[in-house]
């Protein structure tokens, strides 16, 4: 084992698959490893360079084999891909230690324990919104059943909910009052719960400084600046700006050949939640902007005047994510442009 500089490893829920490689590239071990065994197995190895695909529980273990001093790389699964010879299993897999020596290769920053907390913290909430929005439409299907409609919006679910409180409304069967009683408990449920989130949201981006700088930005609030903070572990990882909002997704979608460039559409690359928080925070930025006037944007303004809406908020959202990393990367605060400041 004394000969072993880079190893491979190949993590999963129980059995986890270690390749490993001597300094001339050469093949010197190959074994499957039980969880329990792991960490075990590399506090007897010297300080070696460890190549993982960035995929569930991968930060975990990067923290964990860091803290034994050896050098861990975690690869984005679809860079390894072209590495892998032939057919698909652990033992392939893990025979990725080429990739991580590679020197064009990209590699994902570990996350800090806080940082994950923060991203589970938007993934429970995004999933119980997505929930509250099934039992919403549950609700209303269901009533339509019986010829008792509302209007779309809060309003109109709210008058629906009183249809079902109502005892006196015979219109509806028992059996059916029962399960959309039932229903209705659980949509308060989750209302509740996604307070209690956002509260938590709150919270956690008053305590921490650079989402506290990334709220001055027109369209970032508390939560696209959580988001941006607990998602980006290392900013400097990206080269610029333009790097950073093809990460997540906001660029053209390139089609070249023969020396055209041909762009498209977005790529809708990268991070999908990301994206969503930027362009919902341009479209609130437009919104204002049409409301109170747009003279203090000229860049929006003209940008507006040839294109539509959804256009021009996806062409904002991009500027907003340069504008962020620069913040970020540099450790500045938000400068209003000179138009806006006068």
């Amino acid at each position: 084992m004394q000969s072993i500089s880079t190893i491979g490893l190949d993590i999963a829920k129980s059995v986890f698959q270690v390749h490993g490689a001597d300094a001339a590239g050469q093949v010197v071990l190959r074994r499957q490893l039980k969880r329990r065994h792991v960490l075990a197995f590399f506090e007897k190895l010297p300080s070696c360079l460890v190549g993982i695909e960035a995929c569930a529980s991968s930060h975990h273990w990067s923290r964990e084999l860091q803290a034994m001093g050896h050098t861990v790389r975690l690869m984005p699964p679809a860079y390894v891909k072209p590495y892998v010879k032939r057919q698909k299993n652990d033992t392939t897999d893990a025979d990725d230690r080429e990739a991580v020596t590679r020197p064009n290769m990209r590699f994902v920053p570990t996350k800090t324990v806080e940082q994950q907390s923060c991203l589970m913290l938007h993934r429970a909430r995004h999933l119980f919104i997505r929930q509250q929005t099934a039992v919403i439409n549950s609700i209303r299907a269901y009533l339509a059943e019986f010829g008792i409609v509302a209007p779309v919006g809060r309003r109109g679910v709210e008058q629906l909910l009183e249809v079902v409180a109502d005892t006196a409304d015979r219109r509806l069967p028992e059996v059916a009052r029962a399960c959309l009683a039932a229903l209705a408990s659980q949509l308060r449920a989750l209302k509740a719960q996604i307070l209690e989130f956002d509260r938590r949201i709150i919270a956690w981006h008053r305590s921490n400084a650079t989402s506290k700088r990334l709220d001055a930005i027109p369209g970032v609030g508390p939560a696209l600046a959580t988001a941006l903070v607990a998602s980006i572990a290392d900013p400097v990882a990206f080269r610029s700006g333009r790097d950073f909002s093809a990460w997540v997704g906001l660029v053209p979608k390139q089609n070249s050949s023969g020396g055209k460039d041909k762009l498209g559409s977005i790529s809708k690359q990268g991070d999908r939640y990301l994206r969503s928080l930027f362009t919902a925070g341009a479209l609130a930025v437009i919104r204002y902007a049409k409301i109170h006037g747009t003279g203090h944007r000229p860049w929006l303004t003209g940008l507006l005047a040839r294109r539509p809406t959804k256009i021009a908020a996806i062409a904002l959202a991009n500027k907003l994510a340069r504008m962020a990393w620069a913040m970020m990367a540099r450790n500045e605060r938000y400068r209003e442009p000179a138009a806006l400041a006068a």
